[in-house]
C-alpha cells in the first residue's frame, strides 16, 4: 500500500508531503473573486516565478522572499484552501478522492499530466505581462479527470 494510503495527510513526512505535489502549476495561477457573488474564477495570468515549461517554481525554497504572499500548503490550512483546484492532490486526499491516474506518484512522470492537459504547460502568461487581469479568466483550470 502507498504512504498515501497508509497515512494521513498531518503524518506524512516532509519529503513524503512534497512528492505529493504533482506539479501542475495551478496553485499558481492569479484568481480572483467576484466581490458580489464570492464566486472564485482563476486566470492564466502566473505567478512570476513559474516555469511555464516544468510548471515548478524557479525559486521554491526562497519564494516567500520573492513573493511573500505566496501561500505554503500544509496539513493544517489545506481544508482553507477552497481555491486550490479539485485536481491537486492534497485537496483530493483531503477530500478522500486517492491520486488519479495521471498524478506523477501513480503514472512514474509528469508527462501523463502534461498529456491529460491537467498542468498549466502551455496555457499561461507571466503576471508581470498582464494588463487587466480580467480579461485573463480562464475555465482550463477546473479540469479534473480520475
Amino acid at each position: 500500500m502507498a504512504f498515501w494510503e497508509q497515512k494521513s495527510l498531518a503524518e506524512l513526512s516532509t519529503q513524503e508531503w512534497e512528492s505529493l505535489c504533482d506539479g501542475c502549476g495551478k496553485c499558481c495561477l492569479n484568481k480572483l473573486i467576484d466581490d458580489d457573488t464570492e464566486e472564485l474564477h482563476y486566470t492564466n495570468a502566473a505567478c512570476k516565478l513559474l516555469d511555464e515549461q516544468s510548471c515548478g517554481c524557479r525559486h521554491y525554497d526562497t519564494r516567500f522572499q520573492h513573493v511573500p504572499q505566496c501561500t505554503a500548503i500544509t496539513a493544517d490550512n489545506i481544508a482553507e484552501l477552497t481555491w486550490l483546484p479539485d485536481s491537486c492532490a492534497y485537496r483530493r486526499l483531503h477530500l478522500g478522492r486517492g491520486l488519479a491516474a495521471w498524478h506523477p506518484l501513480i503514472s512514474g512522470s509528469k508527462d501523463a499530466m502534461h498529456q491529460a492537459g491537467i498542468s498549466v504547460q502551455g496555457k499561461v502568461v507571466n503576471e508581470e505581462r498582464v494588463r487587466d487581469i480580467e480579461d485573463h479568466i480562464v475555465l482550463w483550470p477546473l479540469k479534473d479527470l480520475d
